[in-house]
């Protein structure tokens, strides 16, 4: 589970919650944020894509809007487009603009890295002179906190455990993987805490387990097909396993796969560092950001047809090398808005609602490693050998909710369980029977958790976020036909924190007309979308 929510941002700007309302609700039945792209929760339709003329003469009758140029344009500022943002900056001369609807990972990273309320309320005022309410997610009333990111990304999984050699996605992995150690690694050289204070950086080891004699047969072959490629994957019996892990019961029939060198780190530091190396650029002119300004359109050259800039609410951002889409599971809607009717590509990224549950302070169970129930690997429908797919999933149409054990402590101490999923739409409520579900699968592993009562109101936070899911399973990282410099990058689902740095560099190669390091082509839009 890798980043089960990370949402990618151009997540549209939160649904303002009114905290004269709000914070009077001391144990919230439900809550609840409205659809993509709205402002303050009056629904406001996003403009067509629009020829220079147009959108000159609808910014005369606005208002001015202010422009500025630069190079690359990527919309979204969630885990994946602020590492794109970097990979740029750091690896080539060329100058990057970064324009969001929130404000950074409000989307799928967020959701299981949430600060305390008061350093979430500092840190907005600080940098953005707005409210808690903008930024990385929303201080409900006692313990709830919405937070809008992928759950996987939530709990910080930089991992190959889940993973199968051979597949489309695991070249990228094993880079995206190599490259946060190396960033680790450099974050250690410079000292000041080293890469666990700054990225939250720990080599936990992850540990996949299995309950019935099925499940080891499953897991026996995948610590085989691991090994074979290369990875330290240790197969370990109910006996073994108990030594590691003494709080954890899997019967005599179960077991598990240890990969020692599987990692975690807090998504929230993560972002906060490569923030800070983004911003390290501005003083040389070649880095801007444009937070609570949501991508209203595209605007095309009225000579050539080539699109030319960016329309947000309050500026117009001119590109002169590349725009790059990376909003999560809002790309979708956001790709309608800006394109139709010219183009009928249809990009199937869907929401993929997951809820985390975080206990504070919880001595019951004490973890020594990362865990994951093989379970949560079946329940990733991918279709990776489909050449393509269709605009609907009959699972999206079922919403049926699937719930596997995850389990593991934040740099907090805090235990981290989860995951559920299932398709809500962009629907944000916080649904109680899907909490105490996962509360009570975790205690099918953890025999101390059934000796405890559990008071969702009390020493919890709950944090909800949308996957970005794609039905082949794999993400979108193209340009796309008849747009030539409109660039891709989203559909990671759980996988945004540990694909970033990957995809960042995929789409750096790509802008610049390079061969990639991992092959393009399982990640296009030919041959899988109609176009």
């Amino acid at each position: 589970m890798d980043a089960t929510m990370a949402f990618t941002s151009g997540s549209p700007t939160p649904t303002r919650f009114y905290s004269s309302a709000l914070l009077s609700l001391r144990t919230p039945k439900s809550l609840s944020v409205y659809g993509p792209w709205r402002w303050r929760g009056r629904g406001r339709p996003l403009l067509a894509l629009r020829h220079r003329s147009q959108a000159q003469a609808a910014a005369a009758a606005a208002g001015a809007a202010e422009a500025s140029h630069h190079d690359v344009v990527v919309v979204g500022a969630g885990i994946v487009g602020l590492a794109i943002a970097r990979h740029l900056l750091l690896h080539t001369s060329l100058s990057v603009a970064i324009a969001d609807a929130a404000v950074p990972c409000s989307g799928a990273t967020g959701a299981g890295t949430l600060p305390s309320a008061p350093a979430l309320m500092l840190r907005c005022f600080r940098l953005y002179g707005v409210g808690c309410n903008t930024s990385f997610g929303e201080p409900l009333a006692s313990g709830f906190y919405l937070g809008w990111g992928s759950l996987c990304a939530g709990q910080g999984y930089i991992w190959m455990s889940h993973r199968t050699p051979g597949t489309d996605t695991w070249e990228l992995a094993l880079r995206s993987k190599q490259l946060w150690e190396e960033l680790a690694t450099e974050v250690d050289g410079q000292g000041g805490g080293g890469a666990r204070e700054k990225l939250g950086w720990m080599r936990t080891g992850s540990l996949l387990v299995g309950r019935s004699s099925e499940e080891l047969g499953t897991l026996d072959e995948r610590t085989k097909a691991l090994s074979q490629a290369g990875i330290h994957a240790e197969f370990l019996s109910a006996s073994s396993l108990h030594a590691l892990e003494p709080a954890l019961s899997v019967g005599k029939d179960g077991g598990a796969m240890f990969l020692p060198q599987d990692c975690q780190i807090d998504a929230f530091q993560a972002v906060s560092l490569i923030e800070k190396t983004n911003n390290s650029y501005s003083s040389e002119g070649r880095y801007r950001e444009f937070y609570n300004d949501p991508a209203m359109s595209l605007i095309r050259s009225d000579v050539t047809g080539k699109v030319e800039a960016v329309q947000t609410s309050r500026n117009i951002l001119y590109g002169r090398k590349a725009f790059v889409i990376a909003s999560g599971a809002w790309t979708r809607s956001l790709l309608h808005s800006f394109v139709e009717p010219a183009l009928t590509l249809d990009i199937p990224v869907k929401p993929r609602k997951g809820h985390l549950l975080v206990l504070e302070k919880f001595d019951k169970v004490k973890l020594n490693h990362a865990l994951m129930e093989v379970g949560y690997v079946d329940h990733q429908i991918t279709k990776s050998n489909s050449t393509h797919i269709a605009s609907e999933s009959s699972e999206d149409e079922l919403g049926a909710l699937s719930v596997s054990m995850t389990a593991t402590l934040d740099t907090k101490g805090n235990l981290v369980l989860g995951s559920s999923r299932e398709f809500k739409g962009f629907s944000r409520e916080v649904d109680r029977s899907v909490v105490q579900c996962i509360w009570e699968r975790a205690g099918e592993f953890f025999p101390a958790m059934k000796n405890v009562s559990f008071d969702i109101d009390q020493n919890t936070q709950i944090r909800i976020g949308h996957r970005p899911y794609m039905p082949d399973g794999k993400p979108v990282i193209d340009f796309i036909p008849n747009l030539s410099n409109i660039l891709i990058a989203t559909g990671h689902e759980g996988s945004g924190l540990t694909l970033a740095l990957g995809t960042a560099e995929m789409v750096t190669d790509m802008i610049l007309g390079n061969p990639g390091k991992v092959s393009y082509s399982p990640f296009s839009i030919k041959r899988r979308f109609s176009v």
